[in-house]
C-alpha cells in the first residue's frame, strides 16, 4: 500500500476539498513560476534573442539551439516543477512523511525486473488503445469541437516531433534526461506519491484512488486523442505503487517507458529501425493482447511477491 503519513489538519478527510484546492493552486503556481524562470534564462544560456524565442513558441522551429532551449523549458517548468510542487505540499503544507527509508528498503532487483517486463507489456497493449482513441469520432453536432481538438492534437504532435528530432548525441542525452528521467520522477512524485494516496483516502478504495488519479494525470496533458492510453499508463504505475508499497517502482517504470520511446524515435530517425511516432493506421492485435497478458501477469506477480511491508505505516491512509 502507498505510504503517506500526515497529521496536518488540512490533509484530514473532513477537509478533502480544501486540500485538493490547495494542491491545484500550489502546483499551477510552481509550474508557472518555474516556466517563467526558464524562459528568462533561455536568452542567456542558449543565446536566443527574445524575439526569436517568441517566434519559437509561435511555431518558428528554425531557431538555432531551439530544441535544446525547448527541452530546458520543459525540464525545468514541467518535470522539475511537478517534483517541487509535490515536495512543497508534502513537507510544508500537509507536513506529510513518505518514509523514504521504508520505501527504499522495499526495493528488490527481482521486483524491478517484473516491473520493467510489465511496463513493456503495457506499452504493447497501449498501442491498441492509441489506435482506438485516435480514431474516435464525436457526434455530428460536435464536429466543430472535434476539429478544434484535432487541430490542437496536430500542433502537439508537431511539437513532439520537433523535440524528438535529435540531430546530435548531446541532444539525445538531453531528451532522455528531460523526457525520460525528469518527467518520470516529477510526475510520479506528484501523481502517485502525493495525489494517489489522497484519492485512496478520500474514496476509501485503492482501485478508485488509482483510476481517479490516472484520469487527472491524463487530463493535464490536454490531448483528447491520447486520453485513454495515458489513463491506462497512469493506472499501471498506480497499481505498481499500491501493490509494492514503494514509489521507486512506478518512477523507474515511467522512466523506462519514456526513455524507451525516445530511443526508438532516435533509432528510427537514424534508419536503424522502422518506427513511426505518428502512425495510428494499423495495430497488431496479437501483440497487443500478448502485451496485456504479460502486464496482468506481471502486476499479479508483483502483488504476490514477498516484498517486506511495514503494517503500521500501511494503515496510515
Amino acid at each position: 500500500m502507498e505510504i503517506y503519513e500526515t497529521h496536518s489538519e488540512i490533509a484530514q478527510r473532513k477537509s478533502w476539498l480544501l486540500s485538493l484546492i490547495v494542491i491545484v493552486l500550489v502546483a499551477f503556481g510552481v509550474l508557472i513560476l518555474l516556466q517563467g524562470i526558464a524562459l528568462a534564462l533561455v536568452p542567456i544560456l542558449f543565446n536566443i534573442p527574445v524575439e526569436q524565442l517568441l517566434g519559437l513558441f509561435n511555431g518558428d522551429l528554425d531557431v538555432p539551439n531551439g530544441r535544446m532551449a525547448m527541452l530546458f523549458v520543459q525540464g525545468l517548468g514541467s518535470g522539475l516543477g511537478f517534483w517541487l510542487a509535490a515536495w512543497i505540499i508534502t513537507n510544508f503544507i500537509e507536513k506529510a512523511n513518505l518514509h523514504w527509508d521504508v520505501q527504499i528498503s522495499r526495493f528488490q532487483w527481482k521486483a524491478l525486473a517484473v516491473v520493467l517486463i510489465a511496463t513493456t507489456g503495457g506499452m504493447l497493449f497501449n498501442s491498441l488503445l492509441i489506435f482506438f482513441n485516435s480514431n474516435l469520432a464525436l457526434p455530428e453536432f460536435m464536429s466543430e469541437v472535434e476539429n478544434w481538438m484535432r487541430s490542437m492534437e496536430d500542433q502537439m504532435m508537431e511539437l513532439t516531433k520537433y523535440l524528438t528530432d535529435f540531430q546530435t548525441i548531446p541532444e539525445l542525452i538531453a531528451g532522455i534526461f528531460v523526457i525520460g528521467i525528469l518527467a518520470g520522477i516529477g510526475e510520479e512524485m506528484f501523481f502517485r506519491g502525493l495525489l494517489q494516496p489522497k484519492m485512496h483516502q478520500y474514496f476509501k478504495s485503492g482501485h478508485l484512488g488509482i483510476w481517479v488519479t490516472a484520469i487527472i494525470f491524463s487530463s493535464i496533458h490536454f490531448q483528447f486523442f491520447g486520453f485513454l492510453p495515458r489513463v491506462f499508463l497512469g493506472a499501471i504505475f498506480g497499481y505498481m505503487y499500491l501493490y509494492s508499497g514503494s514509489l521507486l517502482y512506478p518512477i523507474l517504470g515511467h522512466i523506462f517507458n519514456n526513455t524507451f520511446t525516445v530511443i526508438m524515435v532516435y533509432m528510427a530517425k537514424q534508419g536503424m529501425i522502422d518506427f513511426d511516432l505518428e502512425s495510428t493506421d494499423e495495430v497488431s492485435y496479437v501483440a497487443s493482447l500478448l502485451g496485456l497478458l504479460v502486464l496482468v501477469a506481471g502486476i499479479y506477480y508483483l502483488k504476490k511477491m514477498k516484498i517486506p511491508k511495514d503494517g503500521k505505516l500501511d494503515q496510515s491512509i
